[in-house]
């Protein structure tokens, strides 16, 4: 039903086929899990193979106990457990600093200025990080925090209640920017300008941010719309759409908030992917 080819080989590719490219710069990041000599047990998937699965289930939303055992991927079970202990070894977090430095390197990040949002999704099993959300009728729900660069492309995203305001969570996601390398000098984590829209209307707050060495561009409530802002932030809005366009970022199925941050986090990485591949 869903075929499947190598990345090598022939047909069209899959997107939940793992490039050479981008498996170069992955394996080099996965832990090393030495076989045990005595008692060796079942020799391990291969890690490309159960990556492979793992993307299958954020693209597709699939249920891990429906994960196509006639793909090669491996058991759900299996491919759920990597995607837990590579997200506990700081796989997907190191993924993607390693492609926002190389972004930065090609001159294709932007932090002149940023933006910021947040965007409200459901959350149907309910656990950690969830709340009742005030956009859908108080039902259970998670939010999404991104900052993004000039041209859309995520620095950081982070998972909430879905009662959180907007506002309590912009110092930390300013935090969660990774250091940035890619060129010379000391590595960039700050953006000169962020942007925001109403919610995030608190003087103190802009303060705070100022007090980082960011300059905030943020709308005043009750002033008239076309500020102009939405021409700078119309690419965190972008960047929502895209990480949205993965099936399973777009309703919370995960009970844990560290398993759904993992998948955040590898959206992010997917994302930046494509723009270094786009700049090639």
């Amino acid at each position: 039903m869903w075929g499947c080819v190598t990345a090598t080989g022939v047909g069209a590719r899959r997107p939940w086929e793992v490039e050479d490219g981008l498996w170069e710069r992955i394996e080099p990041l996965l832990p090393i899990v030495e076989r045990r000599y005595r008692y060796p047990g079942r020799k391990r998937l291969d890690q490309r193979k159960v990556l492979c699965g793992i993307l299958f289930v954020l693209y597709t939303g699939i249920r891990w106990e429906f994960l196509p055992q006639e793909l090669g991927f491996g058991s759900g079970m299996t491919c759920w457990r990597r995607l837990r202990d590579w997200n506990e070894a700081g796989v997907w977090k190191r993924l993607h600093e390693l492609l926002l430095a190389e972004l930065r390197a090609g001159d294709v990040l932007d932090l002149s200025r940023a933006s910021a949002d947040g965007s409200h999704l459901r959350a149907l099993k309910g656990g950690d990080a969830t709340g009742r959300s005030p956009v859908d009728r108080g039902k259970t729900g998670s939010k999404h925090h991104v900052i993004v660069d000039a041209h859309g492309i995520p620095l950081a995203a982070t998972v909430t209640g879905g009662n959180r305001n907007d506002v309590t969570q912009l110092l930390p996601l300013i935090e969660a920017v990774p250091p940035i390398r890619g060129k010379r000098g000391r590595p960039r984590r700050r953006p000169d300008v962020l942007y925001a829209d109403r919610g995030y209307d608190h003087d103190i707050y802009r303060r705070r941010v100022r007090e980082l060495g960011i300059r905030p561009v943020i709308a005043r409530r009750g002033t008239d719309h076309g500020s102009g802002l939405g021409k700078n932030r119309w690419v965190v809005e972008a960047a929502f759409a895209l990480l949205h366009w993965f099936r399973r970022l777009r309703i919370r199925w995960e009970v844990r908030a560290d398993i759904h941050q993992a998948f955040l986090t590898l959206g992010c990485a997917i994302i930046c992917w494509r723009r270094l591949k786009a700049s090639f």
